[in-house]
């Protein structure tokens, strides 16, 4: 687990991220969200509270499943967007559906925890763009060079809603469940602290491989081997 006291991701000129490390850095900020709704959600992994979500300008909306006292201690948070192919279909081509299970089941062992889902397909490209991501994939691009050929940047996510979620929960400190460094800096642009981030690592199927080398190596991503 890596401590993160004050964590802040810099980004020059030269650096092969820089595009996407600054845009976090400047789209992400306090953001006014809206709760539409919450209930009781029982799950194989124990009894969530499920809230939903809109930003106060009706373009984005997400779910948090809470679990036990968040605001006592920095609670465990994952951020997991959006994937239908993976996290409903068990798609071996990534491993967002590993994550999602890891997030749930390490909040229900520490008893605490949010779990923000948030809808973003493909990076933030929708659905149909990621298919279309995954025909030219099969034609020998990577991840990312699939989005750049389709017109996009490599990660059109931001992280605003989130942000604007835990502080509606009343959570201003986040143990972040994550691999990516840039998640870490743009909830801290948007006013989290995250005292510490907690790899979010699992044993990827072989048809997964090339796509978290590519995120590894062309968007940052810190896996252990």
């Amino acid at each position: 687990m890596e401590v993160l006291p004050n964590f802040r991701l810099a980004c020059t000129d030269g650096d092969a991220r820089a595009s996407i490390c600054y845009r976090y850095n400047v789209v992400v900020s306090s953001q006014s969200v809206h709760q539409v709704a919450s209930a009781d959600f029982p799950t194989r992994w124990g009894k969530f509270r499920i809230f939903g979500f809109r930003d106060t300008a009706g373009k984005e909306e997400a779910v948090a499943l809470v679990m036990g006292d968040v605001r006592s201690v920095p609670p465990l948070v994952r951020i997991h967007s959006q994937c239908l192919t993976g996290d409903v279909f068990g798609s071996l081509r990534c491993d967002c559906r590993q994550q999602l299970e890891m997030a749930l089941a390490m909040i229900a062992e520490q008893g605490a925890g949010v779990l923000i889902y948030e809808q973003q397909e493909g990076r933030g490209i929708g659905l149909m763009a990621k298919l279309q991501a995954y025909e030219l994939q099969d034609a020998g691009l990577d991840t990312v060079e699939a989005n750049e050929r389709l017109g996009f940047e490599a990660d059109l996510r931001a992280f605003a809603l989130p942000a604007g979620i835990l502080k509606t929960l009343g959570v201003s400190k986040v143990r972040l469940l994550s691999n990516n460094p840039d998640k870490v800096a743009a909830l801290e642009r948007g006013g989290i602290e995250v005292v510490e981030r907690v790899p979010c690592e699992v044993t990827p199927s072989s048809h997964a491989e090339d796509y978290l080398k590519t995120k590894k190596e062309k968007m940052g991503h810190l896996f252990s081997r």
